[in-house]
């Protein structure tokens, strides 16, 4: 598995970009190819999707775009092609926010999503997603994506960051939050 390959992009084409590493053209399939200029260096997140009949690599400008995207894919009826055209205008905020607020008219405007499949991503990703970190949690971001990984979910784990010291090393604010959510 990959999480992010550094390189020069040096083709890009209409659905997909070539990144090189080590003299290695890796194919990858991004939201906006042509946000992307050929000849210069950038750093792009890497998804790695593995079929019996192929393997396929996506790309995101950053960790966020990367997030957003494996929550997409987790919803039924979209797939990794689908999923990410909803990431090609870069402006996760608008999507977040269209998703928490049952903005169907917004998520429709992308190509392949209809009424079905924009109700769907409502059900499934309504209140599941946070923006990164709020201000207050800003000194917590290690600590919610290792609650994250455990398995918390994200509101309960809101509920007792307020109840941990942000200047305690990650370990101990690990045990604190666990000795918290298991009251």
């Amino acid at each position: 598995m990959y999480e992010y390959i550094n390189g020069i992009v040096t083709i890009v084409e209409t659905s997909y970009i070539v990144l090189e590493n080590n003299g290695i053209g890796y194919q990858v399939y991004v939201g906006n190819p042509y946000s992307f200029k050929e000849n210069n260096e950038y750093k792009v997140f890497i998804y790695q999707h593995v079929r019996e009949d192929e393997i396929t690599l996506y790309g995101f400008r950053n960790k966020d775009e990367k997030d957003m995207f494996l929550k997409l894919i987790e919803v039924k009826g979209l797939g990794c092609k689908m999923a990410l055209p909803l990431l090609a205008s870069g402006d996760i905020d608008s999507l977040w926010s269209a998703i928490d607020n049952e903005n169907i008219l917004y998520l429709k405007k992308f190509p392949k999503i209809g009424d079905k499949v924009a109700r769907q991503i409502i059900l499934d990703l309504k209140g599941k997603l946070s923006k990164t970190t709020s201000v207050n949690d800003k000194s917590f971001t290690e600590l919610i994506e290792v609650l994250q990984g455990l398995g918390y979910k994200q509101p309960d784990i809101k509920k007792v960051l307020n109840n941990i010291d942000a200047n305690i090393t990650i370990e101990q604010q690990i045990k604190e939050a666990l000795r918290l959510l298991s009251k």
